[in-house]
């Protein structure tokens, strides 16, 4: 698969078969998006790839804290409700994915396993929770702007080899469960997860893609006339 190819076809997987994926692939997309971009070479990232049973205790951690009714606890400020045109374009989405997964407006059951099926990782045999250095703090956005391009370079190079991902939020709004059972050291920040798998064909959901707007829709070009 080559690069435009990849680009083009990716989409956000949320079911998976449960087939193991080899740590020898997964060293392997890690070595393609470790060569992402970022401010001055200084590779602030660290991933923590985790499977079998630590994920599955984490899994469990927080779909227990948020079913009690546990606030999300991030490590990263929250950016709160959307509105205006971002809050539109997250409504379009569920509404493709709850439209594919047969899901009715007032099925609230339905709906409430779709939300905890995030807290699970969407039940993915891998998570890899990306952190950063907590010395690019305060503030953290130069950071945070690298992690985005590790982030895509991980969900981009696992697509190229047949494996489905999704940037998850979810997985890592119960910080403190993340935290405790991957150890990750108190030196770094947990920013997000990306929950890996092998797709599963059948799972509704993974058919698909969300609208984009067209290039003259978000591009400015100057000085090309």
């Amino acid at each position: 698969m080559d690069l435009e190819q990849a680009m083009r076809e990716r989409r956000s997987i949320r079911g998976f078969t449960d087939k193991p994926v080899e740590r020898e692939l997964l060293e392997e997309i890690i070595a393609l998006a470790n060569r992402a971009p970022s401010s001055m070479n200084t590779q602030p990232w660290h991933l923590h790839v985790l499977t079998g049973e630590p994920l599955n205790q984490v899994r469990m951690g927080n779909q227990t804290r948020m079913m009690e009714g546990v606030p999300p606890s991030r490590e990263i400020t929250d950016h709160g409700a959307y509105a205006g045109v971002h809050r539109d374009r997250q409504i379009e989405i569920a509404v493709q994915l709850f439209e594919a997964m047969g899901i009715e407006r007032d099925n609230k059951e339905k709906r409430l396993d779709w939300v905890m099926r995030g807290f699970r990782q969407f039940d993915a045999p891998v998570s890899i929770v990306v952190c950063y250095d907590k010395s690019m703090e305060p503030g953290g956005t130069i950071a945070h702007f690298d992690l985005g391009a590790v982030t895509y370079g991980l969900v981009l190079a696992a697509w190229s080899k047949g494996l489905g991902a999704v940037i998850n939020g979810q997985g890592i709004m119960q910080s403190p469960v993340v935290r405790e059972i991957a150890q990750i050291p108190d030196d770094q920040i947990i920013m997000t997860c990306v929950a890996l798998g092998w797709p599963d064909e059948e799972f509704e959901a993974n058919s698909v893609v969300s609208r984009r707007r067209p290039v003259e829709n978000l591009t400015r070009f100057v000085g090309f006339e």
